[in-house]
C-alpha cells in the first residue's frame, strides 16, 4: 500500500516544518531541501503535488493490499535530489542512508531509526517519476514561486 507520508511521528522524528538548515551554506543540498520543505509545509502546494504523485502508482497495484511501498514523499524527495544534483543512484543511495538533513526531510529521526534504503528499492521507486509527472509538478512549483515573489514585493 502506498501512502503519501506517515502521519505518526516516532519519538526521535521532527516535523518536516521544524527542520532547520544552515542558511549561510553555499552548497546546493540545503537550498534544495529548503525548497522541498516549503512545498511540504504549504498546504495548497503540497496537496496539488501529492495528487500528482498519486497518479504515478501503477494501475496494476492494489493500494489496499500487499506490503507497504515507499512513501510517495520519499520517492519525490529522492527523485528531486537525483535529478537536480545530477547524482547517480549510488550517490543517492549513500546520501539517503547517511546525510542527516536528507534523512530528516525523508521523515527519519536524528538518532537514526535504523531504516536503511536498499539501492534496488531506490532505483525501482525513483524511476516512477516520469518526465510527464515531473513537468506537472514543476508547473505547480513555478506558480507557487511566482505567488511567493508577489507577496515579497508587496511587503
Amino acid at each position: 500500500m502506498r501512502k503519501v507520508m506517515s502521519q505518526k511521528l516516532h519519538l526521535s522524528e521532527k516535523q518536516i516544518s521544524e527542520i532547520q538548515f544552515d542558511t549561510k551554506s553555499r552548497d546546493d543540498i540545503p537550498q534544495l531541501l529548503m525548497g522541498l520543505q516549503y512545498i511540504y509545509v504549504t498546504n495548497d502546494t503540497r496537496d496539488k503535488v501529492f495528487k500528482i504523485l498519486e497518479t504515478m502508482i501503477p494501475e496494476k497495484v492494489d493500494v489496499k493490499n500487499g506490503r507497504p511501498g515507499m512513501y510517495l514523499w520519499r520517492i519525490f524527495v529522492l527523485g528531486t535530489l537525483r535529478l537536480n544534483l545530477n547524482w547517480d543512484y549510488d550517490r543517492l543511495h549513500e546520501m539517503a542512508n547517511n546525510h542527516k538533513t536528507i534523512r530528516q526531510i525523508l521523515g527519519h529521526g536524528v538518532p537514526d531509526d535504523g531504516y536503511i534504503y536498499r539501492l534496488q528499492t531506490i532505483k525501482d521507486n525513483v524511476h516512477l517519476l516520469s518526465s510527464e509527472i515531473l513537468d506537472r509538478i514543476n508547473q505547480i512549483v513555478v506558480k507557487t514561486g511566482h505567488t511567493l515573489c508577489k507577496k515579497k514585493k508587496k511587503s
